[in-house]
């Protein structure tokens, strides 16, 4: 059965309003893919996106024409094809940009990120982690946990995912063998040890097969937890912590006449309320809320998530990049930080160089002074470098022409990066 079925047999039976409302209440989770190169991961989207119903008609034509053209799994439907567009990924059968598709079930909606698994295309698989709340991490059976794998989890825990799925796939060609299970689970947590994450989920799968993708595998019995789409649809999305206090980055100053002067942004943690005192980083300068305003009518409190535009009952000076955060806040403004670095261009970093720095709406420039330690992700130890090739990893202390607000990154992502 395709979607366009499922979709009018529901219509049909709810009626308009109540589809769509159905669909709005559900909660949305938001994953990628990612792991060594072809260990299965477009195989294992496609093939989530065809069981679990998600495919149109005429995408599942296009699929089958496509898959007799430049199909690559053999006698089986090529259900990479759903997600590699490309036409140097059809042709290579490898995945280089990240590709973003939606579905949803009956149970929630899930924004899922193909991430590649070449090494020199790891800035886009940082791309691809950096909004997820649950990291799928594919392992090829036949060779177990690789270099990529090690370098995109500690990737993955860096940017605070706290879920892993450990996909081994590929158990078909290993006949489902519970010992390559069992070793590459053991392999796999001796590494996650020195991680943060503490949530790790394992799955022997075959996306190509099918097997404990959408539903159980009789292949095997020693597999006694859910099949991967069950363990996503039951897995808690990332809550925006509301407990850290007040930030709104302000992305853009409002003033559509004399009497109006307003600073939108979207609230990424805490609340705020109509008169509380405020101040203004990194200026200093300070205030109170005189309204809040959105879209839907103005607001005696907002939260953490919501866009808004906030006016003050005094005229300070407040410009795009701005942070206004409560008035008793102890937040660290300076022109220098530590950083944790994964170093994306095919030029080496040279320090004292001048770099464009972006944190928030704020952009400025930013110079490395020092490259404290870099970061083995083979072993996770330090080492000692004056300079940062592509992909490689360090802790280092940076430089700014300009004074910033600048939080802990496990406190607030979106002010901490």
């Amino acid at each position: 059965m395709s979607k366009t079925n499922d979709t009018i047999n529901e219509v049909r039976e709810l009626g308009i309003d109540a589809y769509l409302a159905r669909q709005q209440d559900k909660s949305l989770l938001r994953m990628l893919t990612c792991g060594s190169v072809d260990d299965g991961k477009s195989t294992l989207i496609g093939r989530l996106l065809h069981d679990s119903h998600q495919i149109y008609e005429d995408q599942l034509a296009a699929l089958h024409k496509d898959n007799e053209k430049v199909g690559n799994a053999g006698e089986e439907l090529d259900l990479a094809l759903l997600v590699d567009g490309l036409q140097a990924e059809r042709e290579q059968g490898i995945t280089i940009d990240v590709a973003y598709r939606y579905f949803s079930t009956a149970k929630r909606k899930f924004i899922i990120a193909d991430t590649p698994g070449h090494e020199q295309y790891t800035r886009n698989m940082v791309t691809g982690a950096s909004t997820s709340d649950v990291a799928i991490i594919l392992v090829d059976a036949r060779y177990g946990v690789q270099v990529q794998t090690k370098r995109h989890s500690f990737i993955c825990d860096s940017l605070g995912i706290k879920q892993f799925v450990v996909a081994i796939n590929k158990m078909d060609i290993v006949d489902f063998d519970e010992t390559v299970y069992e070793k590459i689970k053991a392999d796999y947590l001796k590494f996650a040890e020195q991680l943060n994450v503490t949530n790790i989920k394992f799955v022997p799968m075959s996306a190509l097969k099918g097997d404990n993708v959408v539903t159980r595998s009789l292949h095997t019995p020693y597999y006694t937890d859910k099949p991967l789409l069950e363990l996503l649809e039951d897995s808690p999305a990332a809550e925006i912590d509301s407990g850290f206090e007040a930030r709104l980055p302000v992305q853009y100053v409002v003033r559509p006449n004399l009497d109006f002067r307003g600073f939108q942004g979207t609230l990424t943690s805490g609340k705020f309320s109509v008169g509380d005192a405020v101040k203004v980083l990194p200026s200093g300068k300070s205030s109170s809320i005189k309204e809040i305003v959105t879209f839907d009518g103005n607001l005696d409190t907002a939260e953490a998530g919501q866009a808004i535009t906030l006016t003050l009952n005094d005229e300070i000076d407040i410009s795009r990049g701005d942070v206004i955060v409560p008035a008793a806040s102890k937040a660290a403004v300076t022109n220098r930080i530590q950083a944790k670095l994964v170093w994306m261009h095919e030029a080496p970093l040279v320090l004292g160089k001048s770099y464009n720095f972006k944190l928030g709406s704020k952009n400025t420039s930013a110079v490395v002074r020092k490259i404290n330690h870099t970061i083995d992700v083979n072993t996770l130890e330090h080492g000692q470098a004056d300079s940062l090739q592509l992909n490689e990893i360090a802790i280092v202390t940076l430089e700014l022409t300009e004074t910033i607000l600048a939080d802990e990154y496990h406190n607030n992502h979106e002010t901490g990066a």
